[in-house]
């Protein structure tokens, strides 16, 4: 930013030397000769006349048009390198600052995102960075470059005429302030404006996710007209904005040239009056000079609209930047690679925000063990499992592995213990190898197919056009339900990891990819410490202890016979035909 400014200040050097070029020209068309220069142009023209004569008028005319061609050159040379040296800070600031909030989505608990509309977070991720490249970052280039030429300009027209300059210096910050109060309601509009487009992009990400129920409920109709409804009520907000925005330019420009007028008027006096110091010729140049602050000066009403339109973006950023990273890694957090003993939840209690979900939950699970939890929708089922890896901290007590609290782990180190398979499959759009490599580097293939054979998926991934390299598209939609869980119990199988979590794995699947998938789920449980949570009674029966939790708590634990046995609410659930 210094070199971009020293090089700024050279062409603005340049641009006043090009100016000047005024007085000279007039002297010598007017009176034949270039003799009673101000102090400036006399200087410049000593130095000039060393090398060629200027006493002829022809010679002086040559010259001073060849100076001026010469300085204008290398007036936009120094420009271009103002703009070479910016275009990669430019590009860098946007690049960091993507980078920065992809890091943030990625470290911010899963809850930050349970209270966010997807779309709007992708907004503020892609839309809202470019937009400060579009307004902040030209804002800040217009203001270096246009306060750098009022500086320099008004410190060589006070070298000109001190009177006129100081005059001129009062009605300046005037027309800056008529600017300001046009453009002050902008950034309060914007931020508006932008978590609008927020709703947009949800509403448009919601549709494509979607799509079949839409299309099922014949509800084309109903959601094109939610969508308009939203669209409408932005570009009606957008329409206030881009007016109050665009006045900022025509206003600076008409307050430019009042002020120049006004000049005219203040120094024609002057230059009328007696005993003048402000020659014609220089009052003239003076003007020439003082003209060219006038885009300058619309440029700083620019870049204030530009910045305040711009803030709102940055708001909205800094909104995900600065958000609590609630679950981070404790600064003496202990080394964890295996699973040696048990896990054990003492009195865990969890919220979200103020609602209770799981209350005074004491389980120990040991290692080797199967471990099934049921109980009806809501229960908090699902928000148990999701605690053992940290996507969530407990509100009350604690849970240790091995002995000690999970919190004391280093928080990778620690998630490398679990493999999930769960009922909402994430594939991406990508290879069948990359997705079942997903997180891991340089894998062999043969132990990929390892893993696809375990998970009982080789027939149908050597089916695929290019085999492991298909591309599966968008969500992996193009293959089956059977076959979307086979690719990711291939990816918990590749891991191999001490501890499986399989949340209704086999749920919402026909009666023949059920098969398939649950005797490639045997043969991955095997050897391992699994905590299953399902509504089949022939993946459950066989476990080593099976929790009924219900509204939060639990309410009976034991075998599959024990509780049979024992008449309760396993029992009911068995005889309502739930798990079947």
């Amino acid at each position: 930013m210094l070199l971009v400014i020293f090089l700024n200040v050279i062409s603005l050097l340049f641009s006043i030397l090009t100016m000047m070029m005024v007085e000279p020209f007039i002297k010598l068309i007017f009176q034949g000769d270039i003799s009673n220069l101000s102090p400036i142009n006399a200087k410049l023209m000593s130095w000039v006349s060393i090398v060629v004569d200027l006493n002829a008028a022809q010679n002086s005319l040559f010259v001073i048009i060849l100076l001026v061609v010469l300085m204008f050159l290398f007036k936009n040379i120094f420009i271009f390198l103002t703009q070479w040296v910016l275009a990669p800070i430019r590009s860098d600031v946007i690049r960091n600052l993507r980078n920065e909030m992809y890091y943030k989505i990625l470290i911010l608990p899963i809850a930050f995102f349970g209270g966010q509309k997807k779309g709007d977070v992708i907004s503020r991720a892609v839309n809202d960075t470019q937009e400060i490249e579009f307004t902040v970052l030209n804002a800040f280039q217009m203001f270096i470059t246009a306060i750098l030429t009022v500086a320099i300009y008004m410190l060589a027209l006070f070298t000109m005429n001190t009177r006129l300059t100081l005059f001129a210096l009062i009605l300046l910050p005037v027309a800056g302030l008529c600017i300001s109060m046009i453009t002050k309601s902008l950034r309060k509009k914007s931020l508006e404006s932008k978590n609008r487009l927020g709703t947009l992009f949800s509403h448009v990400e919601e549709t494509i996710a979607g799509l079949r129920i839409i299309k099922g409920f014949n509800a084309q109709q109903h959601a094109e007209t939610v969508f308009d409804k939203h669209n409408e009520g932005f570009a009606r907000l957008q329409k206030r904005i881009y007016r109050r925005a665009d006045l900022s330019s025509p206003l600076s420009e008409f307050l430019g040239v009042t002020v120049v007028m006004i000049i005219l008027v203040f120094g024609g006096s002057i230059v009328l009056g007696s005993n003048s110091s402000l020659s014609p010729a220089l009052f003239i140049t003076y003007i020439a000079l003082f003209s060219q602050i006038v885009n300058p000066a619309k440029n700083i009403g620019t870049a204030m609209s530009n910045y305040r339109r711009g803030q709102s973006a940055l708001d909205r950023i800094y909104q995900v930047l600065d958000a609590d990273e609630t679950i981070v890694c404790d600064e003496n957090a202990q080394s964890i690679h295996s699973f040696e003993t048990s896990i054990e939840l003492k009195d865990v209690t969890f919220a979200y925000e103020e609602m209770e979900v799981l209350k005074n939950i004491n389980l120990q699970i040991k290692k080797g063990d199967i471990i099934a939890l049921v109980g009806p929708s809501g229960a908090g089922k699902s928000t148990l499992v999701d605690l053992l890896p940290r996507f969530y901290d407990v509100t009350q007590g604690s849970i240790e592995i091995d002995g000690i609290n999970i919190k004391k782990y280093d928080i990778d180190q620690l998630r490398s213990l679990f493999s999930i398979v769960s009922q909402d499959i994430v594939l991406f759009n990508d290879t069948v190898y990359n997705n079942i490599t997903f997180g891991l580097k340089d894998v062999p293939e043969e132990a990929v197919m390892e893993a696809v054979r375990t998970a009982n998926a080789e027939s149908f991934i050597q089916s695929l056009p290019d085999g492991l390299q298909t591309n599966i598209g968008d969500r992996g939609l193009g293959l089956s339900g059977g076959q979307r869980q086979r690719i990711s119990i291939a990816r918990a199988v590749l891991r191999n990891t001490p501890i499986l979590i399989l949340d209704e794995a086999t749920s919402a699947m026909d009666t023949e990819s059920e098969k398939m998938v649950q005797n490639a789920l045997d043969k991955v449980m095997k050897n391992r410490t699994t905590i299953v949570i399902a509504h089949r009674l022939s993946t459950i029966c066989h476990a080593t202890q099976i929790v009924v939790l219900e509204a939060g708590r639990i309410v009976e634990a034991g075998s599959h016979n024990e509780l049979i046995a024992a008449h309760g609410k396993y029992s009911q659930l068995v005889d309502i035909n739930q798990y079947s």
